[in-house]
């Protein structure tokens, strides 16, 4: 799952219209932000966008396909889908898909409720 130099710096350039765009390495690959929201990733320099269950219907349409990777022996499908491929030559077509998966990405991570914080026994007694 590797992300080369020269493409996350096209991709950061593809996507700069919407502004606060930038790419993180991770596990290889790449994650792409939009400020600080995880809107695509880079893996093997194959762009993937976030899409829900209405918006990856564009995606299905277009013959693209989910991203999987290897869970422990089973493949993983995640909520990202290869972005068609020709919008590496439409700019603004493809900022338009990418404001798409962003809206996604805010949804579900504002829907998403912030992890516990759990009381240590300690913590507790000394309260």
């Amino acid at each position: 799952m590797a992300a080369s130099p020269d493409f996350t710096e096209f991709v950061q350039e593809l996507f700069a219209p919407l502004g606060g765009v930038s790419i993180r390495r991770m596990f290889g690959g790449a994650g792409i932000y939009c400020r600080g929201v995880m809107f695509g990733l880079i893996a093997d320099d194959v762009v993937y966008l976030k899409a829900d269950a209405e918006s990856s219907q564009a995606f299905l349409a277009r013959g693209c396909t989910p991203f999987v990777y290897d869970g422990k022996g089973r493949p993983v499908q995640m909520s990202y889908w290869q972005m068609p491929p020709e919008l590496v030559d439409d700019q603004d077509e493809a900022v338009a898909w990418a404001k798409t998966a962003l809206a996604v990405a805010k949804a579900q991570k504002a829907a998403t409720p912030p992890p516990s914080r759990r009381v240590t026994l300690g913590a507790a007694r000394r309260r």
